[in-house]
């Protein structure tokens, strides 16, 4: 094994991030000091912050919330050394970081899913992510995907720029300055929080920054635009649960990219942005000089904007220094998935028409007393991670654990997957990784369309008794997670693992580094103490009667 410490001479890639202001202080945008470049330590720490005005000891990656900006260009190679410097035994002391979106074609290795592709980074231990994006280009992000961790703050934006983008003629500004994360956030640690059957954040953070009902009245984020320039602002769902309504009063928005897949421009007021979802639209700044409110409206019952919650400001060069009196309007063309079309290589894999795929897969999702399952099986994380199992010789579905869990795909296979929301509310964020996919049929549509979908990577899977049908290609070995992106429906049981060819996984993985069989080990040799959380549950008691089963 060559040593990390000898691998890396990293150097952090600062960029020059623009301000934004607000009624007291100067912040830089999404709260970071710095933008990391694809060559970098990310040090995973606990931090008390206080983003919404109630302060709490946080999970955070590079000391912020959300995390550094990592920003490359198309066809950099990515080496991105995870550092595990966690301290706070009230909250998991191991952690994992997944690169959303990146599809990690030969390097499933780097993925980055606890007890799917890795086990946990353990205190003190380091794992470096090395991977390449291959022709991806676009908006993606990091998190955690260890527990529900992410929600204690391990959240950022990775953003990879193409200099030369087909649409680039429609914006003039896309930077750092553009990248727009909304987050929920919790006042109570995440651990706490997995034992009780129904959660809700306290907040709505806009880089960073919010408001929570009852509380102070804190300083919301801004983003600056001059007037006569158009901006490209990347919106980042970095959601544990709700999903956002977003708008900018009186501005309308161009859609020109849904989850790192450009798309054909098409005008909207407003957009409903899952959790995991992200979308580039161009705004002209063509209005009166002044402030705007930019709204994200989260699905939770009661939410509003009284008192700013849940909204930050939009303001442009000259406007006074204060919050917006601006009045949101009717939305009269809110985002339909149904009028996005792929702008690249349109059209899904395979023949067209319901149920002619290579392999036919229906996927029902119900729950019982708070537990999901899929197919009548509840995910529970097996000890040892599948890509493991699978490269210890385990090939058969029959084989893999969790039970029944994983589905064994054959490769380079047009899959089309139908999948049917029971007796649970909605919508779900399902994603996929290793892929993106065609969504031919979008969940409350009664339509197919095998000639122009969306191309994506989180779909909604709709409402009680809708369904949606999404298509792909097997054309990357290696075990790959497709579960609901809310991350308490996700640890309640709502995912599976869907494994491809995986006979030939270790030849296609091309080899893997040593360090990464050494994170099991370590992670097996903890103690309960060293893992964190140990009276999670005790806590949950002091909070709630509608609890798991411990």
């Amino acid at each position: 094994m060559i040593l990390l410490s000898a691998l890396l001479f990293i150097s952090l890639h600062l960029a020059h991030a623009a301000s934004i202001i607000s009624r007291s202080a100067s912040y830089p945008l999404n709260s970071a000091s710095n933008t990391l470049g694809p060559k970098s330590n990310l040090i995973i720490a606990n931090k008390v912050v206080n983003p919404d005005g109630f302060t709490r000891s946080a999970t955070l990656a590079g000391g912020t919330f959300p995390g550094p900006l990592i920003a490359a260009r198309k066809a950099h190679n990515f080496a991105i050394n995870v550092i595990n410097k966690l301290t706070d035994d009230s909250m998991f002391e191991s952690t994992s970081v997944h690169w959303h979106g990146i599809v990690q074609n030969g390097t499933n290795y780097a993925d980055g899913v606890s007890f799917v592709t890795q086990c946990p980074i353990a205190q003190n231990d380091s794992f470096l992510h090395a991977f390449d994006a291959g022709n991806q280009a676009g908006t993606y992000w990091y998190h955690s995907h260890y527990s529900t961790q992410q929600c204690d703050g391990l959240r950022g934006a990775l953003i990879i720029y193409d200099p030369h983008d087909p649409l680039s003629y429609l914006y003039d500004v896309d930077d750092e300055t553009t990248v727009i994360t909304l987050a929920d956030w919790y006042h109570v640690v995440a651990p706490v929080l997995n034992h009780i059957i129904g959660v809700n954040g306290n907040s709505t953070l806009i880089n960073g920054l919010g408001r929570y009902s009852g509380g102070p009245k804190t300083d919301l984020a801004v983003v600056n635009v001059e007037y006569g320039k158009r901006y490209r602002l990347r919106l980042i769902g970095m959601s544990c649960d709700p999903n956002f309504l977003f708008s900018i009063d009186g501005h309308n928005l161009t859609v020109i990219e849904a989850d790192g897949q450009l798309t054909e421009p098409l005008i909207v007021d407003s957009l409903q942005i899952l959790a995991g979802q992200r979308y580039s639209v161009v705004l002209n700044a063509n209005n009166s000089i002044d402030n705007y409110w930019l709204r994200a409206l989260p699905s939770t019952t009661g939410a509003s904007f009284n008192g700013g919650l849940n909204a930050a400001i939009l303001r442009y060069v000259g406007a006074p220094v204060a919050e917006p009196t601006t009045n949101q309007t009717k939305s009269t063309m809110p985002l339909l998935e149904t009028n996005l079309h792929a702008l690249i290589n349109p059209g899904a894999p395979g023949v067209p028409g319901y149920g002619k795929a290579d392999i036919n897969l229906r996927m029902i999702v119900n729950n019982t007393g708070g537990v999901y399952s899929i197919n009548g099986i509840s995910y529970k994380p097996p000890t040892v991670p599948v890509l493991l199992q699978i490269l210890s010789g385990a090939q058969e579905a029959t084989d893999l654990l969790p039970s029944e869990s994983v589905y064994v795909l054959e490769a380079n296979k047009v899959v089309e997957l139908t999948m049917i929301t029971g007796n649970v509310g909605g919508p779900h964020p399902i994603h996929i990784h290793g892929h993106s996919f065609d969504v031919v049929q979008s969940a409350g549509s009664n339509f197919f369309n095998y000639l122009n979908p969306v191309r994506r990577d989180v779909v909604s899977n709709g409402l009680q008794n809708q369904q949606m049908v999404i298509r792909w290609i097997t054309d990357n070995s290696g075990p790959w997670f497709l579960h609901c992106h809310i991350d308490w429906h996700l640890e309640a049981g709502f995912a599976v693992v869907l494994a491809e060819s995986p006979s030939e996984t270790r030849k296609h993985l091309n080899g893997i580094p040593n360090a990464w069989d050494d994170l099991c080990p370590k992670f097996d040799s903890l103690t309960p103490a060293q893992i964190g959380a140990e009276s999670s549950y005790q806590q949950a008691q002091n909070i709630s009667t509608l609890l798991f089963p411990n």
